[in-house]
C-alpha cells in the first residue's frame, strides 16, 4: 500500500496512491490524517488496503497524482529520532579528524532526537538566513514510521512494530555542527526542519527488496542535476531497524506516528572509502562524506556545501525503473 499527505492544513488530507504513482484517492472517510490512521493502524490499515485495491485494479478511477502537491507524509510528528546505522560514515567522518572510533560504535547505535513540528514537503525550498559559515549539506536516507512500540521492546519483535517506511533528506549545517557538540549537549540548531518523500509505503509494498529491517535498493541523490550518489541502502548498513528501533525504546515506549531515520547511507569500496559516481563508484549520500574523503586523501576538503541556488534530489527506484517513494526535490534559498 501506498500513502501520501496532500497539503491542507497543519497535518494534511490522507490519499492512497496507485502503485504506479499516477492516480490517488481521498482516504478522508477512513482516516481524515496519517496520523489518525496509525492511531487506529489495525483498523484502518484493513480499510486503506481495500481502498488502495480498488485503485490500482480500477475499481475507482480516483484522480491524478501530483507529488507537487504533497506534505510530507507526516507533516508533523509526534516523535523524530535518527541513527547512524551505516557505521561507514561514521568512522570517515572520525578519521577525518583524526578522531579514534570507539569500539561500541559497532554495537550500539548513534542516535539523536530531532526537530519534528515543522517538516518541510518535499518540493520546498530549504530556507537559512546565510549560506557562508553554515556548511548547507543534505543527507539522504531511509525512514520507517512505527505503531506504538513498548518500552524495552527486543530488535526481533521490534521489526513487527514497523508500519511505513519512506525516504528523507536530513538537512544538516555542518558548520554549526562541531561548537554544539562541543558543549556536550546535542544538535539543536545544527539540525533543522527535514523533508520525507511525497509517498510511504507499507513493508509489504516493498515485496523481497524489504529484508530483515533493510531496505535492498540504490538510494539516488542528484546535486544539480548530476549523480552525486546512488549507495545500496541494503548493503554496510551495521544496525537494521529493529535494532534502531530497539535502542530507540530501551527506557520508553514510542507512540505510535514515531518516525526513526537510518543515518545517511554510505557504502564501502573495496573495505575502503567509497569513490565518486564518475569515477565507478557508487557515490555519496551526503556532500559531508566526499569532504571527509578528499581531507583523508589531499589533507583539505575541495568540494564545497550547498549555496544559495543549489538543487537536490532524492530518489529509489524498482528493478523496472519505476519511482516508489516519489522524488524529493529541493533548493537552497534565502530566508
Amino acid at each position: 500500500m501506498k500513502l501520501a499527505s496532500l497539503k491542507s492544513g497543519r497535518d494534511g488530507h490522507l490519499v492512497v496512491v496507485s502503485d504506479d504513482l499516477a492516480r490517488m484517492a481521498s482516504a478522508a472517510e477512513i482516516a481524515p490524517t496519517l496520523q489518525n490512521a496509525l492511531d487506529n493502524w489495525a483498523e484502518k490499515s484493513v480499510q486503506l488496503e481495500a481502498l488502495h485495491a480498488k485503485l490500482n485494479s480500477g475499481e475507482i478511477a480516483g484522480e491524478a497524482f501530483d507529488q507537487a502537491q504533497c506534505h510530507s507524509p507526516l507533516p508533523r510528528a509526534y516523535h523524530w529520532a535518527d541513527g547512524s546505522a551505516y557505521v561507514n560514515h561514521v568512522e570517515l567522518v572520525r578519521k577525518a579528524r583524526n578522531a579514534e572510533m570507539p569500539e561500541s560504535f559497532w554495537t550500539d547505535p548513534l542516535m539523536y532526537q530531532g526537530g519534528s513540528d515543522t517538516f518541510l514537503a518535499p518540493r520546498e525550498p530549504v530556507t537559512m538566513p546565510q549560506s557562508e559559515g553554515f556548511g548547507i549539506d543534505f543527507e539522504a536516507e531511509i525512514a520507517v514510521i512505527t505503531d506504538d512500540v513498548p518500552m524495552g521492546v527486543s530488535p526481533e519483535d521490534a521489526l513487527g512494530y514497523i508500519r511505513l517506511v519512506m525516504l528523507v533528506n536530513d538537512v544538516s549545517l555542518r558548520g554549526l555542527i562541531p561548537n554544539e557538540l562541543a558543549k556536550g549537549f546535542g544538535f539543536y540548531q545544527s539540525k533543522p526542519s527535514s523533508a520525507f518523500s511525497p509517498v510511504c509505503v507499507t513493508p509489504a509494498q516493498l515485496g523481497e527488496h524489504w529484508q530483515a529491517g533493510k531496505l535492498h535498493l540504490p538510494l539516488v541523490s542528484e546535486l544539480n542535476g548530476e549523480k552525486f550518489g546512488e549507495p545500496n541502502a541494503g548493503i554496510d548498513m551495521t544496525f537494521h531497524f529493529g535494532q534502531l528501533i530497539a535502542h530507540a525504546a530501551k527506557t520508553r515506549p514510542l507512540g505510535a506516528g514515531t518516525i526513526i531515520g537510518s543515518g545517511t547511507v554510505s557504502n564501502k569500496l573495496d573495505g575502503g572509502p567509497g569513490k565518486p559516481v564518475a569515477e565507478g563508484g557508487v557515490g555519496y549520500s551526503c556532500i559531508a562524506e566526499i569532504r571527509m574523503i578528499e581531507t583523508i586523501q589531499d589533507g583539505k576538503p575541495s568540494t564545497a556545501f550547498m549555496q544559495f541556488g543549489d538543487k537536490i534530489a532524492i530518489e529509489m527506484l524498482d528493478e523496472k525503473g519505476q519511482s516508489i517513494f516519489g522524488r524529493i526535490e529541493q533548493t537552497v534559498e534565502q530566508a
